[in-house]
């Protein structure tokens, strides 16, 4: 008896101990789990993380996929379309180029590295061409327009990039916003931007130079007309202002898919009456926003090309104004920063040079990098509007001047109307 006790309490204190390491491996094993855990959730925070820097820089020359419609007509889908493609990595905050360090560190480290940009393999500079210094005038005129200017300076140019092969889009614009027999009074100057196709076409060119003899409005340069080379095609426009048309009030770089109310911008923006503005540069800010580090994006930017994890304000490529004084000192300061594929981002960088801040527009809603849903009350009141084809534009263009001068009359009584009718159909069901 006495041996079986000692056997039993022999074998209660073998469970005992089991059951004690068990549940010290079990405790291991969950406090293991939860450091797991942890690491998980903290490991986007690591310096060796992209973290929140990988969200996208969307621009909007061929960028922005369309904007896709309700039934109902063209209705801007702004929210979702900027949470998704334009998202800074912290909240906007009064980015000012004046007291961004950072930035202008990285400017000046832009002009420095010059000479030891060049990457080897399939890089962002050899595949278009990038990162280089861009030298005074460096491509020779195909066409040119120098006379535009030589009997009086205009108060306003239009400077509107365009592909060589958008023929209707270029026709469309002459006859809705760049028609230049609209304002008579005031001096306005219609010009064409482009470069030549990467594909020899004989044919496109001759139609081209045929194009230019009819309207004078097209200026063309020999480099290749890509996406990637819109800066040297913005940089060009400037250019020519800054050296046949110097004297000009107003500068408007704008794109070829774009509904422009001219007729608000010179009357209601920048005012004929009033003494000319110097330094002046305005459109849709946008401000604080990071450089797009995936390498998947047609908007990556390399670190070596911007190392600055903020970009200058700069203002959307669709739709920028400026003073003319302005177009010879931002082609001056492109000289010495060497070029990158954005060019409203790269204009902004040439501004923070110069220390010069993008003033906003009197009302946030002039200047659109999206589709604005048509009303002719809404386009008498706006400067841009993004994404048309031709076909709308002389569409909407034309109902706008029908009803330009009572256009938010009529929309009232439209919406009264409805609700007039809404009304009577409500009655007659409660019969």
């Amino acid at each position: 008896m006495q041996w079986r006790r000692r056997h039993c309490c022999s074998i209660k204190m073998t469970w005992s101990i089991k059951r004690s390491l068990f549940r010290m491996h079990m405790m291991g094993l969950l406090f293991l789990a939860l450091l797991f855990t942890i690491f998980l959730s903290c490991k986007d925070w690591l310096p060796s993380q992209p973290g929140l820097r990988e969200n996208a820089v969307a621009y909007t020359m061929h960028g922005l996929h369309p904007v896709k419609e309700h039934a109902e007509g063209n209705q801007s889908s702004l929210p979702s379309l900027w949470r998704e493609s334009l998202v800074p990595s912290k909240p906007p905050m009064n980015f000012s180029s004046h007291q961004s360090e950072v930035a202008v560190q990285s400017i000046s480290g832009m002009e420095v590295s010059l000479s030891t940009n060049k990457t080897n393999g399939n890089t962002l500079h050899r595949e278009m061409g990038v990162g280089e210094q861009l030298a005074p005038n460096p491509y020779r005129y195909l066409l040119n327009e120098p006379y535009k200017c030589q009997d009086s300076s205009p108060f306003l140019i239009l400077l509107i990039a365009v592909e060589p092969q958008d023929v209707e889009a270029r026709n469309a614009i002459r006859q809705t916003w760049g028609n230049e027999s609209m304002f008579m009074g005031v001096g306005f100057v219609r010009l064409f931007l482009m470069g030549r196709k990467s594909s020899p076409d004989g044919q496109l060119q001759s139609s081209i130079v045929e194009e230019s003899f009819q309207h004078h409005d097209i200026i063309q340069q020999d480099f290749m007309d890509t996406y990637y080379n819109l800066t040297i095609k913005t940089l060009m426009g400037m250019n020519w202002v800054a050296e046949y048309c110097p004297h000009t009030r107003y500068v408007m770089k704008t794109d070829s898919d774009m509904f422009v109310n001219t007729e608000y911008l010179i009357q209601k923006l920048l005012k004929p009456e009033l003494p000319p503005q110097h330094n002046y540069f305005t459109g849709y800010l946008m401000r604080g926003y990071a450089p797009n580090r995936n390498k998947d994006s047609k908007w990556y930017m390399p670190p070596e090309l911007y190392s600055s994890e903020r970009y200058p304000i700069f203002c959307s490529g669709t739709g920028y104004v400026f003073s003319g004084d302005m177009a010879g000192k931002i082609y001056q300061a492109s000289l010495s920063i060497r070029r990158l594929h954005l060019e409203d981002v790269y204009v902004g960088i040439c501004l923070a040079k110069l220390h010069i801040d993008p003033v906003p527009p009197p009302n946030e809603f002039l200047f659109n990098h999206w589709r604005v849903s048509y009303s002719s009350c809404k386009y008498s009141h706006l400067i841009t509007s993004h994404q048309f084809q031709p076909s709308e534009l002389i569409k909407y263009w034309n109902h706008l001047q029908s009803n330009k001068h009572n256009a938010c009359i009529n929309m009232a009584k439209e919406k009264s109307s409805k609700l007039h009718h809404r009304r009577m159909e409500w009655e007659r069901l409660q019969r």
